[in-house]
């Protein structure tokens, strides 16, 4: 399907993607039609894709669910979806979840380029990417509970991992919005940069991340992703394994 159908285009320039999120209109709001094109991305990137990044036209990174299509009665709606059997719904859910883990690939570096509002599964699909640049105007919110709903996009255990189980709670449970500044200072953002400056800067991060050799950053990114599951000598465990592989690869003794 078009990106004018489903709200969502992906576009390759060499070993970078870039998903964006095209409804600027309704400020990039999500839709299950988009989270099913999101999926697809997965199975449809080129193997010499190294970095995706993730954007919004417009000026919103993603107002979050459109209830429009949510609040309706139609296909993906909380009506339908109410209707249907516990782990019908449930297996649903875990569809729509695709759109979002896709990104956590081992293979890949995604970096979220968000400006304007993250509301809701906005936010979540920043948290979905390894990295986020993020403009000074960038407004951040978990705002799931004020719909009487939970965070279900897979974002909840990144924010966990990233702030800390008392403020993820205390995010997730008010609802409450978060300005760039305090995003920063809680260890949501890669980095902060004005308005005019955000495609620049993830231009820059996109050539840093793409210099080093590609076979070390996967090595690297599989050590740090594992770390907080590892005691400390399973971790170093990890650290001689992984550097016995890339001693053989260099030295051209790999499988």
């Amino acid at each position: 399907m078009t990106a004018d159908a489903t709200g969502v285009r992906l576009e390759y320039d060499g070993p970078v993607a870039t998903v964006t999120l095209c409804r600027p209109d309704v400020l990039n709001a999500q839709t299950p039609a988009m989270w099913r094109a999101m999926s697809a991305f997965s199975r449809d990137l080129p193997g010499d894709v190294r970095v995706v990044v993730v954007r919004g036209e417009g000026r919103a990174f993603s107002a979050g669910l459109d209830l429009s299509v949510a609040g309706a009665s139609g296909a993906g709606s909380f009506a339908e979806l109410a209707t249907l059997p516990e782990q019908e719904c449930a297996d649903r859910i875990a569809e729509f979840q695709a759109a979002f883990t896709w990104l956590h690939r081992p293979d890949l570096i995604s970096v979220a380029a968000v400006q304007g509002h993250a509301i809701g599964a906005g936010f979540q699909l920043a948290l979905a990417c390894d990295l986020r640049v993020l403009s000074q105007d960038v407004k951040f919110s978990m705002a799931e509970v004020t719909l009487g709903l939970v965070p279900d996009l897979a974002g909840t255990k990144r924010l966990v991992e990233l702030v800390g189980y008392s403020r993820a709670l205390e995010i997730c449970a008010t609802g409450r919005r978060m300005d760039a500044a305090e995003a920063d200072r809680i260890g949501l953002a890669t980095l902060v940069v004005p308005p005019a400056e955000l495609d620049e800067a993830v231009r820059d991060l996109t050539v840093g991340l793409l210099a080093g050799n590609r076979d070390a950053v996967v090595e690297i990114k599989a050590l740090l992703a594992g770390a907080a599951g590892r005691s400390h000598a399973e971790q170093q465990r990890a650290e001689r394994e992984a550097q016995t592989r890339r001693l053989r690869d260099l030295a051209g003794r790999g499988e």
